[in-house]
């Protein structure tokens, strides 16, 4: 029995809530139980130095946890002196998810900035801000072409995460910290709405695990990524894929 009782491949309760930040171009709080993630998109008319006279975009992302958003205090990363390497390994992968779905081509030179700021974590905090983060992207982007900066979205596909992993020797899906800090193997998964792989990454923390026990973690991804996708389109106000 998993610690919450769910279904080895239940998700927790999901809640993907757009608009939430006022003066953001595109917002989303995402819920992923009681992990909960702010995350808000700036449209900006340029572009890194590196990509001028390019005509292509740019889109990446930040990332941060509140001082509280753990059972105990954390010094806030500024007061450190510095971004810790789990911080920027997280923002270059909330970054690289959003590219992958993303024509930088049609954007023009415009940058979008995605700030994902982890309220409270209770394990998949990275997972949370890669399918908000979508959200808030797509919201951005709906609102240049509203404002006619944009003729159509310049979204290829939708992308979401969820973690997975081995709790007990079962596979399990969307691992809340109780699980997450006690597994014998955990996996976070990037996946497309068309059920391509961004990125995994998978880790045993006990002892090495076996190409089937993956497949299953994979499959359990799968239809976990699903799932979101389907909860990002309510929350964009799409039809059902």
């Amino acid at each position: 029995m998993r610690p919450s009782g769910r279904q080895p491949d239940e998700m927790r309760t999901i809640r993907l809530e757009p608009g939430f930040a006022k003066y953001a171009e595109g917002s989303c709080m995402a819920r992923f139980g009681e992990t909960h993630v702010l995350c808000a998109a700036t449209v900006e008319d340029r572009v890194p130095g590196w990509m001028r006279d390019t005509g292509r975009g740019w889109v990446t992302a930040e990332y941060g946890m509140l001082p509280r958003s753990t059972a105990e205090r954390t010094n806030r990363e500024a007061a450190r002196g510095g971004q810790s390497g789990r911080t920027q390994e997280i923002q270059r992968l909330i970054g690289r998810s959003l590219r992958a779905v993303t024509d930088l081509q049609a954007m023009g030179e415009m940058q979008v900035r995605v700030d994902c700021d982890v309220i409270q974590a209770d394990g998949g905090t990275r997972t949370a801000s890669v399918t908000g983060a979508f959200v808030a992207l797509h919201l951005a982007f709906q609102r240049c072409v509203d404002i006619g900066l944009l003729k159509a979205v310049p979204l290829t596909d939708q992308v979401a995460a969820v973690s997975c992993g081995l709790y007990k020797d079962t596979a399990v899906l969307d691992l809340d910290y109780a699980e997450d800090s006690t597994a014998q193997a955990d996996a976070n998964f990037v996946l497309t709405g068309q059920g391509g792989i961004v990125e995994v990454q998978g880790t045993a923390e006990d002892r090495p695990f076996a190409a089937q026990q993956f497949d299953q973690l994979m499959a359990l991804a799968n239809k976990g990524v699903r799932e979101l996708c389907e909860f990002q389109r309510q929350a964009l106000g799409l039809e059902p894929a």
